[in-house]
């Protein structure tokens, strides 16, 4: 008796919890198709800033030069790591991958002789480096749906130390979406800025004005941003697919979880029947 009680408390303990994963599975639905959206909307943007830039590199000439595009000039031996995670968990490998990525550059960075100036964006970085044992220069919160200005600021202050020769390099590892069923865990340098290639690409036939290399003075700044900006929507789009994915999988365990305890639950039942019975038949030919 007490076993059949037993498997039917659990039995109605997975349900409540198949519910509780199959709300939280629509919701992240909703969140990812709301952070794809703005994930494709941008994209083209990123992209074609890019390649203006590779366009106004070709009329600018081999001689120019920017303070974003060269490291500076009195080297400090000290490099930036910006860990882009989540603040909540339930999101299957997202954080486990990206903070495997941002120990492994960190780790290659201390090999390297360099002094590591290491930044975060979301709770579970702050909580595994400071488990970790890793010093955390500045931590960042900027949510599940990072704002533009938000991650202007940010990039602008990047900006604003590179050219002050604080740190040699800038680097940002996140989660890079490429499918909704692929991610991955990527270390991208955002500063300095490799130079505009322009190999295969057709000759400019169209002046500028003003000048190439003024030109170039402000696209090098506006390119540093959306790539950022596109770095957290990245991250934001990964974070809410792998949660879906991960939240239907519990779900779908949880259904079939419930079907093995109710099987469980009948086969005990029957043989609590069976027993009864047996019991009365003995004691009815007892009496005879």
């Amino acid at each position: 008796m007490a076993q059949i009680r037993e498997l039917k408390k659990r039995m109605v303990a997975v349900r409540t919890i198949q519910r509780i994963t199959k709300t939280m599975q629509m919701i992240a639905t909703a969140k990812f198709t709301a952070a794809l959206a703005r994930a494709k909307a941008t994209r083209p943007y990123t992209d074609r800033i890019r390649g203006l830039v590779g366009e106004v590199a070709g009329a600018a000439g081999d001689d120019f030069s920017h303070p974003l595009m060269k490291a500076p000039a009195a080297a400090t031996n000290r490099e930036l790591v910006l860990v882009i995670t989540s603040d909540r968990g339930l999101c299957g490998a997202y954080n486990g991958n990206v903070l495997r990525k941002g120990n492994q550059a960190v780790k290659a960075l201390k090999a390297a002789g360099k002094d590591v100036h290491l930044e975060t964006v979301g709770k579970k970085a702050v909580a595994y480096f400071r488990f970790a044992k890793v010093d955390i220069a500045e931590r960042h919160t900027f949510g599940d749906k990072p704002q533009f200005a938000q991650v202007e600021a940010l990039a602008k202050r990047l900006m604003s130390d590179f050219e002050a020769g604080k740190f040699d390099a800038v680097h940002v590892v996140y989660m890079r979406f490429v499918t909704n069923s692929r991610q991955v865990a990527e270390s991208m340098q955002l500063l300095p800025l490799a130079a505009p290639s322009t190999a295969g690409a057709a000759p400019a036939n169209y002046e500028f004005s003003p000048s190439g290399a003024e030109l170039l003075a402000d696209l090098l700044p506006k390119s540093v941003v959306v790539s950022l900006f596109q770095a957290f929507n990245d991250a934001a789009v990964s974070e809410h697919v792998m949660r879906m994915v991960s939240m239907k999988a519990a779900t779908d365990n949880a259904g079939g979880l419930v079907r093995t305890i109710r099987r469980n639950y009948n086969r005990a039942r029957q043989a609590r029947i069976t027993t009864e019975l047996t019991e009365i038949v003995a004691g009815a030919a007892a009496l005879e």
